[in-house]
């Protein structure tokens, strides 16, 4: 099997009213134990997470104590992360970044966790003022976590206050993936984007809805897509702004690696360049993680091994984060960055949630034959920008495309406005 072969492959591979118990409290990097045998327990719990001053403390003497490599020996990022990005990033980490905002932010919010499964799936439910709110569950992907969405949870959940009408308002309804943030980590295998979108599917019964919508990016996607293939009669449709649309020619195409078929529309063109492009220069991350999770120990002991190692994730979002630590203004500030980061770390999740790419094996681009309604956002620096002749024919019942000016691989978290905006037109007709 060719190295290409190899990348390819990793990319393909890739109730009515809430029960209380007291709420959970959980510190830095606390597990329960896995269980041997799974109880039946549907009481929906409470959540805050907080971090140990000690788990801090330990964090800020591990950056400052990093050994670092030589410079790379090229000007540009083809070697992977550069020296100076990191430096500049753990030296805001250590002695400028405070988590305790972000972890205030979080417990302002109402958080839950519920067991399904045997895991522990951490959520944050925002419901709206408005009676007659859409539910709406939103996925992250990786390397991302819930605080990706924090931007879009009250122009979602009170439009009013955001240049909306009251009948834009949605219930928000945002977990953490199984072995991501603050969920609890799969103590047994088959935890793949299937077995998440029945869980999620669980979840959203075990809320109380009898419709909803759901959406997301990434795996986020990949989990989103899945509820739309099971189609269980609560889910009216889904939005997605990294969906799998790649025509089979398309991707044989790509498989060969050669230049893109001849008489291509221009949008399409572009859409096989960016993917060729990835498949080239942004898989490594993918076939590591698809093939040998566990030999990440790096990510595990090393704050700034695990936040090169995410940071790395796309080229246009890695230019970006980079401008951020040079002090431009962007989509993203250096706490967002930072934020994601440390709550992986915190959390210890690094290895956990890698595992979900081993897990894996749908391929990630391809259609998957939904029939429901979908709706589409396609931002220009996303790993490709989905062509609305490719969406059409991926999804026959589509009702929604948007071809963004501008934003990237994380839409909620860079863009907020306009996905919300998109949300809100998107799902306007299944009201």
């Amino acid at each position: 099997m060719t190295n290409r072969t190899k990348l390819l492959f990793a990319a393909s591979a890739l109730a009515s009213g809430l029960m209380f118990s007291q709420p959970v409290t959980v510190q830095a990097a606390e597990r329960a134990p896995a269980q041997e045998h799974v109880v039946r327990d549907t009481l929906i719990r409470p959540f805050e997470f907080h971090a140990s001053d000690e788990a801090l403390a330990d964090l800020r003497n591990r950056i400052l104590a990093t050994r670092w490599p030589d410079r790379e020996l090229v000007n540009d990022a083809s070697q992977g992360v550069q020296l100076e990005t990191m430096r500049k990033l753990a030296d805001y980490w250590a002695n400028g970044y405070d988590w305790r905002k972000t972890e205030a932010k979080l417990n302002a919010l109402p958080q839950f966790v519920t067991n399904i499964d045997g895991v522990d799936i951490h959520f944050i439910h925002v419901r709206s003022k408005n009676p007659h709110a859409m539910p709406v569950i939103i996925t992250h992907g990786w390397p991302g976590s819930v605080i990706e969405q924090l931007k879009i949870i009250d122009p979602l959940t009170n439009p009013t206050a955001h240049g909306g009408s009251a009948a834009d308002s949605f219930d928000v309804i945002i977990p953490s993936l199984p072995g991501y943030g603050f969920s609890g980590k799969p103590g047994e295998t088959g935890w793949d984007p299937q077995h998440i979108a029945r869980a999620w599917t669980e979840l959203m019964r075990r809320l109380g809805y009898t419709s909803f919508v759901a959406q997301g990016g990434d795996w986020g996607d990949a989990v989103t897509e899945q509820m739309a293939v099971q189609a269980p009669p609560e889910l009216k449709g889904i939005h997605t702004n990294m969906p799998a649309t790649v025509p089979a020619g398309i991707g044989r195409a790509l498989q060969a690696g050669g230049p893109a078929p001849a008489g291509l529309p221009a949008d399409e063109r572009h859409a096989y360049e960016q993917l060729d492009f990835f498949y080239k220069h942004g898989l490594s991350y993918a076939l590591e993680m698809s093939a040998r999770p566990q030999t990440l120990y790096g990510i595990e002991d090393s704050p700034v091994g695990l936040a090169s190692w995410m940071i790395d994730h796309d080229a246009r979002s890695y230019e970006l984060i980079a401008r951020v630590f040079d002090g431009k203004s962007e989509g993203l500030t250096r706490d967002d960055v930072l934020d994601n980061i440390t709550l992986y770390w915190l959390t210890g999740t690094g290895i956990s949630s890698a595992r979900l790419y081993w897990e894996n094996k749908l391929a990630f681009f391809a259609p998957k034959g939904i029939t429901i309604p979908v709706a589409v956002s396609a931002f220009p620096d996303e790993l490709y920008q989905a062509p609305k002749s490719w969406v059409q024919a991926a999804f026959p019942n589509l009702i929604y495309y948007k071809k963004q000016a501008k934003g990237g691989h994380f839409a909620a978290w860079e863009q907020p406005d306009t996905l919300v905006e998109d949300l809100r037109a998107a799902f306007k007709p299944l009201r």
